[in-house]
């Protein structure tokens, strides 16, 4: 068996002592400071937004010269920045295209204000879904299909801001949002204005192509993997799944939610066929 060759001895550090390897890691996103915005299209609908107070843009050539018509109609100034600046400061993986802006949160709704607004159209809460990309894509469902707005916890609710406006692709400055303190309670005020409260269950009996459709209807839908809460489930008038024919049984959060407003807007133009 042969031997390792000797190892040379050590003579300390070189001459000016050790100089440190460059390391450049990949930073995380701001968590304090204002409100973020990032993405062209999540930009571009908030500089649209005459609600939504913005207080500083950060855009690359590129980006400022596509939002140059919404910029200078809010008399925005805009600070010139480098794709690595924007990566530096959100983290490299975010894909905000050039185009940042520090906002204001809107101002907060009522669910009464959205109630009397609705006009038949149906009503989405969330029972506690924390993931951003989901809220942003339901938004974005809700925006497409017509919802009368979103209903969410205060808490065990994701920012309204950041990674869920840029996966709401302009949503956000769309649908009204109300976050209540105490979700069965509001479920109980929504039930005594006349809603039926349909939760999305993959495991209940009845599939939501064939209920019986009321006239006002709000869709609960709970977070992924635990679904809905079990005091939630018991204030609902009534739990729905939807019926599936493939190799998976159950669908993402925000997939079923638009799946349950495309299919809300077919019984109201009597195009569903039980």
């Amino acid at each position: 068996m042969s031997r390792p060759p000797p190892r040379k001895p050590f003579k300390g550090p070189p001459k000016g002592g050790w100089k440190p390897r460059p390391h450049r890691p990949t930073p995380a996103p701001e968590r304090d400071g204002p409100p973020l915005i990032f993405g062209f299209h999540a930009v571009e609908a908030a500089l649209a937004n005459p609600r939504r107070k913005v207080t500083a843009a950060f855009c690359t050539e590129n980006a400022e010269n596509k939002l140059a018509a919404r910029l200078q109609e809010r008399e925005i100034e805009v600070t010139r920045v480098t794709p690595r600046d924007l990566d530096i400061r959100l983290g490299s993986d975010t894909v905000h295209q050039g185009a940042l802006i520090e906002v204001e949160d809107l101002e907060e709704l009522s669910y009464k204000q959205i109630t009397r607004a609705a006009e038949g159209r149906p009503m989405l809460v969330l029972d506690q879904v924390t993931d951003p990309h989901n809220v942003g894509a339901i938004l974005r469902s809700a925006a497409v299909f017509g919802a009368a707005g979103l209903i969410m916890t205060r808490r065990h609710s994701p920012p309204l801001s950041g990674v869920l406006a840029k996966s709401a692709s302009g949503a956000l400055e769309l649908v009204p949002i109300v976050r209540v303190q105490n979700l069965a309670h509001t479920l109980g005020e929504l039930k005594a204005q006349g809603y039926a409260i349909v939760g999305l269950d993959g495991t209940a009996e009845i599939q939501i192509e064939a209920m019986d459709w009321p006239p006002l209807v709000a869709f609960v839908l709970g977070a992924e993997g635990k679904g809905l809460r079990e005091l939630t489930g018991q204030t609902c008038d009534r739990l729905v799944r939807i019926s599936t024919d493939g190799a998976l049984a159950s669908l993402n959060v925000s997939n079923a939610a638009a799946v349950a407003l495309h299919t809300a807007a077919m019984a109201r133009q009597g195009l569903l066929k039980c």
